[in-house]
């Protein structure tokens, strides 16, 4: 019922800059912490980046400085900014939000919270 749709993906050169976008779309009672992840092929999801519902912010060691994470409530939507980009920042990026549903637009909650995760885009840094 509820959709994660990602945006903003591409190609850039080291030291470039891209944004990433990740909109909630459906029937949402409430949206709580949200996230990017990333992952590459044989290798384990990782967090990159997470933000909670009152805008508190955690960063991996590797992205701090140069990645910087933000929601804007109003829109169901959260955003990555990649700044100083890497060649290992390489890798699919996944956002994640914790999402309580509704019916048809009812303002009565149904069930409890789930995690929800986008369809993934690629980001490549290379030269």
């Amino acid at each position: 019922q509820v959709l994660l749709v990602e945006s903003g993906g591409g190609l850039v050169q080291p030291g470039g800059s891209l944004r990433l976008s990740c909109a909630a779309s459906g029937s949402i009672f409430s949206i709580g912490a949200m996230g990017w992840f990333r992952q590459n092929p044989g290798k384990e999801r990782e967090l990159v980046a997470a933000i909670t519902s009152g805008a508190s912010t955690n960063y991996a060691d590797s992205v701090k400085g140069r990645f910087t994470i933000s929601r804007d409530n109003a829109e169901n939507t959260v955003y990555l900014q990649m700044n100083s980009l890497k060649p290992e920042d390489t890798a699919v990026y996944y956002c994640n939000a914790e999402v309580v549903v509704s019916t048809g637009g009812s303002r009565v909650p149904l069930g409890g919270p789930r995690d929800l995760w986008g369809q993934g885009t690629q980001v490549t840094v290379s030269s």
